[in-house]
This record gives C-alpha cells, sequence and structure tokens, in this order.
C-alpha cells in the first residue's frame, strides 16, 4: 500500500475523519456562497457542524449542468490566482466540463494516483508506460505524477504511435501499462504481429470507459498480465478515486477524500449496498472545486468488509454504465457493456464491436457489429442477446479489421445511424 494507514484504517476512525473533513467542506461553502453555499443555507444548513454522515442524504446534489451554468470558473472556493491547473471533459456531449485545481489538489491527485498503481502492484523503481492520452484529459497526466509520487519510473507515451509504443515496451522493459481498455487490446494485438514478447510486464490499469469481466479475459489473452480496472474523473478529481487491487474483486474507493454513496437514478434516493445506482460523490479536501454530493451518472454498486489484500476501503463494482448511455430497444432497456458481456462471453467473437443504433425510421433498431474468430456465429449470437438481455437485436459479422480500433482517446461503442451510408461497410 502506498498509504497502509488510510487505506486500512478502521471504519470508526475513518467515519470520524469523514465527519471532520466534510464539516470543514460544509463551512467553506458556506463562506464562498456560491451556488452550493446558498443551496445549503436554503437547506437550513448554518455551519459544518449541522451535518452528520447519516443526514448526507439530506443535503442538495451538484451535477454537471451546475458546471456547465457557472462555466469556466464560476464555482471556484478559492481566489483565481490560487488555480495551479485546469482540466476537463473532452466535451465529448458537445460542452466541456472545466475543473480547476490548486497546487494542494494536484498533490492529492498525484497521492491518489500513487495509492493505484501500488494497487496493481508498482513500487519504487517500478517501470509505468503511461499510454493514457496527455492534455486536459486527466488521464495520461494524472497516471504520470502518480508514478512520479510513488517513486517509479514513468515513460510518457500518451495515445497514439502503436508502432513507437510497441518498441518502447520491448526496449525498456516496463512491468506496468496504463491506458483504455481498448487500447490495451490494440497494443496486445500490434505485440503479436511485430513478434515482441513484454515478458517483464505484470500489471496495467485500464479505465476512461467502462469495461467486463469478458474484456479483461480477452485482456489478459493478448497481453501477460492480471488487468485491473481505475476509476475516476475529472469533476471529483480524475483517475485515482477508486481502483481494483490484485485481488480483482471491486474498487477500492478512497474514501477518506471520497465520500461515496448510491442513489436511484430516477428518485435521488439512497439505495442499498449491493443494488447498482448511480454514484454520488463528496470531495471534502478538493480546494479550488470542493464538490459535494456530485451525481456522476455511472451505475455501480458498493461492497463493504476488508478485502484480503487488507485494505478497509468500501469497494465499488465495475461500472455498469452511464444512466444517460442506457438503449432503449423496442421497449427493452440495455447498457452497452451489457451487450459486450454476452459478445465476449460467447467465445465467438474478437474482442471488437460497435453498437449502431438506426433510427432511419420510427422503430429503432439495435445492429450490432462483431468480428468472428471463424465461420459465421450470427444465429448463436442473435439468440444468445435475446436469451440473456430479452434484446432482440440484428447481428453483423464483419471481416477482420472492419470495426476500428483505438489509437487514441476513448472506444466509441455505439453510434447512431439516422441517415446517409452506413457508419460501417457491410450494414444494412
Amino acid at each position: 500500500m502506498f498509504d497502509p494507514k488510510a487505506e486500512a484504517m478502521s471504519l470508526d476512525e475513518r467515519a470520524a475523519l469523514q465527519r471532520h473533513r466534510l464539516w470543514g467542506l460544509v463551512d467553506r461553502l458556506l463562506a464562498a456562497d456560491g451556488v452550493q453555499g446558498r443551496r445549503l443555507k436554503d437547506a437550513g444548513v448554518g455551519g459544518g457542524s449541522d451535518v452528520t454522515l447519516a443526514g448526507l442524504p439530506n443535503l442538495p446534489f451538484t451535477t454537471k449542468q451546475d458546471l456547465w451554468d457557472h462555466y469556466p470558473f464560476g464555482m471556484l472556493a478559492v481566489p483565481r490566482d490560487q488555480v495551479a491547473a485546469v482540466h476537463g471533459s473532452s466535451g465529448t456531449r458537445g460542452r466541456p466540463t472545466l475543473v480547476a485545481y490548486t497546487k494542494a489538489d494536484l498533490d492529492l491527485w498525484a497521492a491518489m494516483c500513487a495509492r493505484s498503481l501500488s494497487c496493481a502492484g508498482a513500487s519504487p523503481g517500478s517501470i509505468v508506460h503511461n499510454a493514457y492520452g496527455y492534455g486536459l484529459f486527466t488521464g495520461g497526466i494524472g497516471i504520470h505524477q502518480g508514478a512520479v509520487a510513488l517513486g517509479a519510473t514513468v515513460v510518457p507515451m500518451s495515445g497514439g504511435m502503436t508502432d513507437r509504443q510497441v518498441r518502447m515496451l520491448a526496449d525498456l522493459r516496463a512491468d506496468v501499462l496504463t491506458c483504455t481498455p481498448a487500447y490495451a487490446l490494440r497494443l496486445g494485438e500490434a505485440l503479436a504481429d511485430a513478434g515482441a514478447e513484454p515478458t517483464a510486464l505484470k500489471s496495467g490499469l485500464f479505465g476512461a470507459e467502462p469495461w467486463t469481466e469478458e474484456l479483461r479475459a480477452a485482456i489478459e489473452n493478448v497481453l501477460p498480465i492480471k488487468a485491473m480496472d481505475i476509476y475516476g474523473l475529472s469533476e471529483v478529481i480524475g483517475p485515482g478515486v477508486a481502483t481494483e487491487c490484485l485481488e480483482q474483486d471491486g474498487l477500492h474507493v478512497n474514501e477518506d477524500h471520497f465520500i461515496v454513496e448510491t442513489v436511484d437514478p430516477s428518485t435521488g434516493e439512497p439505495v442499498k449496498d449491493g443494488t447498482p445506482g448511480e454514484l454520488v460523490f463528496t470531495a471534502p479536501t478538493k480546494q479550488a472545486l470542493p464538490l459535494l454530493r456530485y451525481r456522476t451518472g455511472d451505475i455501480a454498486s458498493l461492497t463493504r468488509g476488508e478485502c484480503p489484500c487488507g485494505r478497509t476501503l468500501v469497494r465499488m463494482s465495475k461500472v455498469l454504465g452511464r444512466a444517460d448511455d442506457m438503449l432503449v430497444v423496442r421497449g427493452v432497456n440495455v447498457y452497452p457493456s451489457e451487450v459486450e458481456r454476452v459478445l465476449l462471453g460467447s467465445g465467438l467473437v474478437r474482442p471488437h464491436y460497435q453498437l449502431v443504433v438506426d433510427r432511419r425510421s420510427p422503430a429503432t433498431r439495435l445492429l450490432v457489429a462483431c468480428e468472428a474468430l471463424s465461420g459465421n456465429p450470427r444465429n448463436e449470437l442473435v439468440h444468445a442477446l435475446h436469451e440473456s438481455l430479452g434484446l432482440t437485436a440484428e447481428v453483423f459479422v464483419l471481416p477482420g479489421g472492419t470495426v476500428p480500433r483505438v489509437e487514441v482517446g476513448k472506444a466509441v461503442r455505439v453510434v447512431t445511424w439516422e441517415d446517409g451510408a452506413a457508419p460501417l461497410p457491410g450494414l444494412a
């Protein structure tokens, strides 16, 4: 562990720490008199001492819309001249979401990413091949500064230039790989094509997009590693909010800095541990942009109890999907990750696929584009999707290499076809 005192803290001690930090956060938000502070006042909160951990679900939510409405610096809780850096989303839904960091925030972020790397078995002296993108996106720089804080050697590859990535993996003999899960697959295939054997690799931290146990098996089949999930979002801090350890049994949430809840995405009411719900985070130690009860839109469940690794942190499941990414096809609700689970679990296709939502007529169709390992398993896949998900989908088995591979950024798993030519050749 990078910080055994924090990661293996007793539950009572951690609750006392969270309560103290929550009080401080509420006092700071009230003093800043921004949108979060005014909502607290409207809820009858006059100071931090009015708040308890048990009463946290009674406090107002914060949402991405708040960040958009007060773009770019309208939600700062510190003077503008204390902002050391700005990061944010890529704006894939049409609008970027910018988040400010103080120097202390950057130090905290580095420590959280160092914890994540330690979860994956990294230690001082490890070589971390970092193929997350650098820039406004938090992945690359977050893992980079975490590796430095840990005392590891970081190889700042960023995304793309796959041939060069293969060369650096072979020459520098990294033992830890960090990138998106989709790009891990691409690198595994490229290494095999080049005849390179990355024998020094032992583990990988793959995040920035939801992925399934079936995709984990596919990654571990093309790379000689244990594949772990890492979770974070720029609004909370970036990668390092939660990470799987080598036990691969849930992601440890660094709850001394991030208080997590799960709520019903429709009503906002709390759901029980073990039940999938929308993740809600409070970041009491963030300075520049400390969010209270931030609704992430990500769906997962929580499990409590000590892990065999010794950490006592609450664990979250892999993210099932986003509340706003749910597909509704002929009355059936399904997340793309559920389709992935069936496809890859069948053992009939390569770990590359794309879902095409055909909206060219009032009756929406779901087209599933994939590549077979052999033959044409179309009928078997149609049957498996219907049996497992109750979903009627049209499966298209395309020639190898037709489904796009990821070189930079996140995998595009779902596209919409509203008019014009098909988004992939071979669809009809």
